[in-house]
């Protein structure tokens, strides 16, 4: 009997109309090629799991999608990649989107062969981003103004980066210059683009100052004090 998560019942009953039949003509074709599957929801979308994590989908406002867990070792006939030959499925808006359905269940039965062997997925290293060039026009602002020039040297490379495409951004020669003049006096406070939306340090509660008599201590000789009704003692 397959097993079907009620919870994923509920989902496609939310989704939008146009991605009711891509879902539940997804999930038909996951479980005729691996009548073992089992449903679940992870990352609040619907997961097919077998031996591990199989393959998910998911509706949105105007596309649905569907992918394969190790997408990257999964090829067609022609022996290419099926994340590359179909960009894992791209952004679906009708079943005719999807490849065939006997492909499909052929792509079902490769994950599942993948995951029963035990085969980890493969997941590609991330290249370093070039460091961030001013523009010319960013670079003489700099330089005319030291401690501008002194706040992006010592600000991280992600900081510098991000003034630098925001400036890179701008359509007009206007707008350049006064993302260019508000990032010269940002940089020489040494504050980041965004810095208002920063959380600022937590700061380190303040000691307490002792009292000046501690509760309790014993009282000179000699000293009156006066009661809750004002008479000496």
């Amino acid at each position: 009997m397959p097993s079907r998560d009620p919870r994923i019942d509920a989902y496609i009953a939310r989704a939008a109309e146009f991605a009711r039949p891509i879902l539940e003509h997804l999930r038909a074709v996951v479980h005729e090629a691996c009548p073992d599957v089992q449903e679940t929801i992870k990352w609040s979308m619907p997961f097919f799991d077998h031996h591990g994590p199989l393959a998910n989908m998911a509706a949105f406002k105007a596309h649905a999608a569907f992918g394969f867990w190790k997408g990257a070792m999964i090829v067609d006939a022609a022996g290419r990649p099926a994340e590359a030959a179909m960009g894992q499925f791209g952004r679906l808006t009708a079943v005719a989107d999807l490849p065939p359905k006997r492909v499909l269940v052929g792509y079902v039965k490769q994950a599942v062969r993948l995951n029963e062997q035990g085969v980890k997925a493969v997941r590609g290293t991330t290249k370093p981003k070039p460091a961030a060039v001013p523009s010319a026009a960013f670079a003489a602002a700099l330089a005319r103004n030291r401690k501008a020039r002194e706040g992006f040297d010592a600000a991280s490379p992600g900081c510098r980066r991000e003034y630098v495409e925001w400036i890179d951004e701008a359509k007009r020669e206007e707008t350049r210059d006064t993302r260019i003049a508000k990032a010269i006096a940002q940089l020489a406070e040494g504050k980041s683009l965004h810095w208002r939306y920063e959380r600022p340090a937590a700061k380190a509660p303040a000691k307490k100052a002792p009292s000046k008599q501690s509760k309790g201590a014993t009282q000179p000789a000699g000293t009156r004090t006066r009661s809750a009704r004002g008479r000496t003692r």
